[in-house]
């Protein structure tokens, strides 16, 4: 691949990863602030999500900024890779968490304004992110930048799922709905977690 072409791959890349962080950290504090003010669980939850895709965001800057020979490369690639990987246990383990209490204590979703509106803008700028940043993975052939867009792209699929359940607690007083979407989606997360880790290995 010309150095020229793949150098503006790696600057559109930073691009998306520096404003998916700005986003994040921002969501974050709203989240967590309004969680605490309305002593919320789950929206101080919702910032712990922010949290882990800021740092699986931050593995992918220190992976982008640092380049050198052939070599290097390779094993930064598997070094970011490794620590993405790791992401997807965090966030594994922030669903379980979420999920098992909600069905456990029979909680309904939050319906805190603050909550959907972050749930809404989540579902609106996380698929244009993560689609932009796997499509960029693909074209530069890198396996962490495509793990870290699909870690992207399943916040969305987590605020689709709490808008959801929303809807049906609210419309046939379905309270377990949420928890339960997100934890059916865990098999999956951990799949995709230790699959990245072991590649990382090879």
């Amino acid at each position: 691949m010309d150095s020229a072409f793949r150098d503006g791959l790696r600057r559109k890349a930073l691009r998306l990863e520096y404003t998916l962080i700005s986003y994040n950290v921002l969501e974050g504090i709203i989240a967590v602030g309004a969680g605490w003010q309305a002593d919320s669980i789950a929206l101080v939850g919702f910032g712990l999500d922010s949290a882990i895709e800021v740092l699986a965001a931050g593995i992918l800057v220190w992976r982008l900024r640092h380049t050198g020979s052939l070599e290097e490369e390779t094993e930064r690639e598997k070094i970011a890779l490794r620590w993405v990987g790791r992401t997807f246990f965090l966030l594994t383990a922030y669903i379980l968490y979420e999920g098992l209490s909600a069905l456990l204590r029979q909680e309904a979703p939050e319906t805190s304004t603050i909550g959907m509106l972050l749930a809404v803008a989540s579902l609106i700028v996380m698929p244009v992110l993560g689609f932009r940043k796997r499509r960029l993975a693909r074209e530069m052939r890198s396996r962490a930048l495509e793990a870290d867009a699909l870690e992207t792209l399943l916040c969305a699929y987590l605020s689709l799922a709490l808008l959801v359940g929303l809807g049906l607690n609210a419309l046939l007083g379905w309270w377990w709905a949420d928890p339960a979407a997100a934890l059916a989606m865990l098999p999956w997360i951990v799949r995709e977690g230790w699959e990245a880790i072991e590649e990382s290995r090879d």
